[in-house]
């Protein structure tokens, strides 16, 4: 089971000498990323960016993406403008996302080959409309577009933090960007 390797390595780590240096409690750059969850941009979208431990907030999610005002990453970027000096907030998705082909219909059909009941996938579209919150992805620019939006037009963002939309190329590192915070 990986959580019997991983804390294994952890109580070698902690005996170890070479402890890690503690990072600052705000971000050194004063800003907040919100990036995709796939695990190929977590070394690159640093090296790219010039980031380092302690600089930067950092929220990811499938798709980079803002698709509720009162979601949860919402939230997170608002505390971080109030609570953790975060001045700029930065959505950075990235080409060959693959929630750009994702098919909400086969995660269903996995949650009921794992045990998940009929009456539980019925309750839960009862809340929400599966299809639509599992599958609510388009285009990466326009999944960047609307996550900027959202957060720019929030009510509960102040006026003067700029709220960045970029797209980043996994092949190279290159940034492109699609919104230029004011």
């Amino acid at each position: 089971m990986l959580l019997e390797k991983m804390l294994e390595y952890n109580r070698k780590f902690v005996e170890g000498e070479d402890l890690p240096r503690k990072t600052p409690r705000y971000p050194n750059k004063h800003a907040v990323v919100l990036t995709c969850m796939e695990p190929q941009l977590e070394t690159l979208l640093s090296d790219a960016l010039n980031l380092h431990d302690g600089d930067v907030e950092m929220i990811k999610n499938a798709g980079a993406l803002v698709s509720d005002s009162y979601d949860s990453v919402m939230r997170s970027l608002l505390i971080a403008v109030y609570e953790r000096r975060a001045d700029e907030v930065f959505v950075i998705g990235h080409r060959d996302c693959w929630m750009e082909d994702f098919e909400y219909k086969s995660t269903i059909e996995r949650m009921s080959l794992q045990g998940i009941s009929d009456e539980s996938l019925d309750s839960a579209g009862q809340e929400k409309n599966l299809a639509e919150w599992l599958g609510s992805y388009q285009k990466v620019e326009d999944m960047v577009k609307e996550s900027v939006h959202t957060i720019e037009s929030h009510p509960l963002l102040p006026e003067d933090i700029p709220v960045h939309g970029l797209i980043l190329d996994p092949d190279t590192g290159k940034l492109d960007v699609i919104v230029y915070g004011f």
